[in-house]
């Protein structure tokens, strides 16, 4: 049996499997108000802010360990076998959180969710790279990107409704249910790598292997390894050090988002968790459009003749530019009604920007140390999510966040910088490169 478009079948199950990444970790911010009244009932609303943000820290931080863990055991055992690993873990991780009964326990659940859903970045970055071209790369990247709006967009408006039926423990449970379910397609599908995989077309296969110009080392027309240095000589390159700073200060963006869009619309307007269904999924759709328009338009100058050194470039900084002013504004955006739309406006401007941070690696290394890049990047980009994460409470007490969203437009700033300074010209690598400690 051969299946036409096998590439666009893979990327939407990764892309599925982002979107069940994201209503499982935004599970919990939805239903802390709930859940915070239940355990903590004599905790000043500040207090339980504290609880959370702990709580959240102990997520990122776990995060942070499991890109740099997973990154390695996609490069390992492949991509297959590494999300059969990562979206099995994280679902009874999620489940568990049923048998949360404070502090200590939530930790510890929300510990091994963060270490196992860290393995969806490294594993989707690593699914690009082995099963698209070059110019398809960034959209295939804002698809999967995608996967996280739509994740936001759905989880928030659904766990509100369950939350009017269901308790908190069930809620978990049933999204848990989910992932696992997920499984099962993922592991009739992907079989193998284009190169080896019996459903794919011949035609395709090609397509795929001759359009991977970071794999083609000895620049003879056909696919080779590319350029997988070690882990020391992957470090020495200036380039994989633009990755890891423009990663890691345009990711706590991010993080800022989504771990307190809820609270931060609790906290401001009085919004309960029945009523956040009314707002709080909107920015997300901003989310969901800018991972579009990102990947599009990355695609689209490619496609007219574009270098990827000019068009990462180009749309890098677009994404950036757009977040700045946005940010700024939010430190009085008005209703809950603006807020979340200039909220949304934020997140476009992110998600334009981020799916292209995300094929850097791929653009510079070959198939076996992509995941290994991607995995050192994503790990100091959930450390530095972890550090806004835990000042937040201090930053806003008494419900000013306009200090977050003005480091916010600076680490937008920083990631622009980082790309143009560290990264000289985004193009495969070789083994004669020279190391960031000489001159080119």
């Amino acid at each position: 049996m051969k299946l036409k478009g096998l590439r666009w079948w893979v990327v939407g199950l990764i892309a599925l499997a982002t979107v069940i990444n994201y209503i499982d970790r935004q599970s919990l911010s939805v239903l802390w108000p709930d859940i915070s009244q239940e355990l903590y009932p004599d905790y000043t609303a500040d207090e339980r802010k504290e609880v959370y943000a702990f709580i959240s820290v102990v997520f990122i931080f776990s995060y942070a360990f499991g890109q740099a863990i997973f990154g390695r055991i996609f490069d390992w055992i492949g991509t297959r076998l590494g999300f059969v690993l990562s979206i099995g873990v994280w679902s009874l991780a999620t489940a568990a959180h049923a048998l949360a009964q404070g502090v200590a326990s939530f930790s510890i659940f929300r510990s091994i969710l963060g270490i196992s859903e860290a393995g969806n970045w490294p594993g989707a970055t690593k699914g690009n790279a082995e099963w698209f071209p070059t110019k398809e790369r960034a959209f295939a990247q804002g698809i999967f990107n995608s996967g996280a709006a739509i994740g936001g967009i759905i989880s928030i408006p659904i766990i509100s409704i369950l939350a009017a039926t269901y308790s908190w423990q069930t809620i978990f449970i049933l999204v848990g249910i989910v992932g696992l379910l997920w499984l099962i397609p993922w592991l009739i599908l992907v079989k193998a790598p284009p190169r080896e995989h019996p459903w794919i077309t011949e035609e395709e296969r090609q397509y795929i292997l001759t359009g991977q110009q970071n794999q083609d080392l000895d620049r003879d027309g056909a696919f080779d390894e590319g350029y997988n240095p070690s882990f020391g000589k992957l470090l020495s390159h200036r380039e994989s050090w633009g990755v890891i700073l423009a990663t890691a200060v345009i990711d706590p963006i991010w993080w800022l988002f989504i771990v307190w869009i809820p609270i931060y619309l609790f906290e401001s307007y009085g919004i309960s968790t029945q009523e956040i269904k009314d707002f709080g999924w909107i920015p997300y759709v901003g989310a969901m459009f800018g991972a579009w328009f990102g990947g599009l338009m990355a695609q689209n100058r490619i496609k007219a003749g574009k270098t990827v050194d000019y068009t990462r470039k180009l749309v890098i900084t677009l994404g950036c530019l757009i977040m700045l002013p946005s940010l700024l504004a939010l430190s009085n955006p008005g209703g809950p009604l603006a807020a979340s739309l200039i909220m949304a406006v934020v997140l476009f401007g992110f998600q334009t920007a981020i799916g292209n941070v995300q094929t850097l690696p791929s653009d510079f290394f070959g198939g076996k140390t992509v995941g290994t890049l991607s995995g050192i990047a994503g790990t100091a980009a959930k450390l530095t999510g972890a550090a806004m994460t835990a000042l937040v409470p201090w930053l806003t007490q008494g419900g000013n966040y306009t200090t977050v969203f003005v480091i916010g437009a600076v680490m937008a700033l920083i990631a622009i910088a980082s790309i143009w300074f560290l990264c000289p010209r985004i193009a495969p690598l070789n083994a004669k490169e020279d190391s960031i400690f000489l001159d080119r």
